[in-house]
């Protein structure tokens, strides 16, 4: 699946402790090797839009914008 981020997102990203940034980095590698890795509890969140959400650390969680079966739109963070 591929994936590309918002410039928000990118801030939000740079704007968060050391420690969560390196999370993220890590579940993204996951969720590029398998989205569907039960410890990212990668899911649909609206029922209304194609929003999902995937786990990064217990307090952390980011939100995407699926716009096909293969490209999802980073759009947010969610604690």
């Amino acid at each position: 699946m591929k994936s590309s981020v918002t410039k928000t997102f990118r801030k939000q990203l740079g704007d968060l402790p050391a420690s969560i940034q390196e999370q993220a980095t890590k579940a993204y590698a996951l969720w590029k090797a398998d989205p569907y890795h039960s410890s990212l509890q990668f899911k649909r969140v609206s029922q209304r839009q194609p929003i999902y959400s995937a786990r990064v650390s217990l307090n952390y969680r980011v939100l995407g914008l699926l716009e096909s079966e293969s490209y999802l739109l980073v759009l947010d963070w969610y604690t």
